[in-house]
């Protein structure tokens, strides 16, 4: 992923949080082995960031065990998580210097955090339980009346236990692109962050508050 200077996110705490916040990761590595085929594999799964093992952390996901991917890993073979954050479209028209010197074109914000490293298997039983009773607990935590993996009936929790492989991916190489207007000027900066308040949608709000912390950053 190309990264100007200006782009460029590096504190660990920040991409960890935007892969909490977006979990459903598009996982991607090479094909060409057992039944999967040649080229590039992609799978969109959601991950569970563990922090505490590794300097950049470890992913934690699973996949079924129909899917071909698992068959593929090797001490060998890296693979790549894309988690995306935040994106939207900025009009050219939005910028006071389009009035100044017409010198302006449409441009995407987008913050995005790229994950390197070596996946490996899991299909303990034991393991496997605590990993689904810990994503689904994460991501019911917000509900008025959370499900529990123990809600379900232990012998048919087994059972579909039996039919998906764990995925562990220590973090070798973190990088993270926010991409919210860091090179336009002052001015037009706070035009963009006005034009996407206007919008009555919760990507054009999130990506003004980035837009606007980015700013505020700079005026530091």
């Amino acid at each position: 992923m190309h990264i100007p200077a200006h782009f460029e996110e590096s504190d660990v705490a920040v991409l960890h949080a935007l892969i909490r916040s977006h979990p459903l990761g598009a996982w991607v590595m090479s094909g060409g082995r057992g039944s999967s085929p040649a080229g590039l594999v992609a799978n969109h799964i959601p991950f569970l960031i563990d922090p505490s093992r590794g300097a950049f952390g470890t992913l934690i996901g699973h996949v079924a065990r129909s899917n071909p991917v698992w068959k593929q890993l090797s001490p060998e073979l890296s693979s790549l998580v894309i988690f995306q954050g935040a994106e939207h479209y900025i009009s050219p028209s939005w910028y006071p210097t389009k009035a100044e010197t017409g010198k302006v074109v449409p441009t995407w914000n987008y913050v995005v955090v790229h994950a390197h490293g070596v996946p490996a298997l899991f299909d303990d039983p034991d393991r496997l339980l605590t990993h689904v009773t810990e994503l689904t607990a994460t991501h019911e935590s917000g509900f008025e009346a959370p499900w529990h993996v123990a809600d379900a009936p232990a012998g048919f929790v087994e059972s579909l236990l039996k039919g998906i492989v764990g995925i562990e991916i220590p973090i070798a190489t973190l990088t993270g692109k926010w991409k919210v207007s860091q090179n336009r000027s002052e001015a037009d900066r706070r035009a963009v962050v006005d034009e996407l308040r206007k919008r009555d949608d919760d990507r054009a709000r999130h990506m003004a508050e980035l837009v606007d912390r980015a700013d505020r950053a700079k005026a530091r």
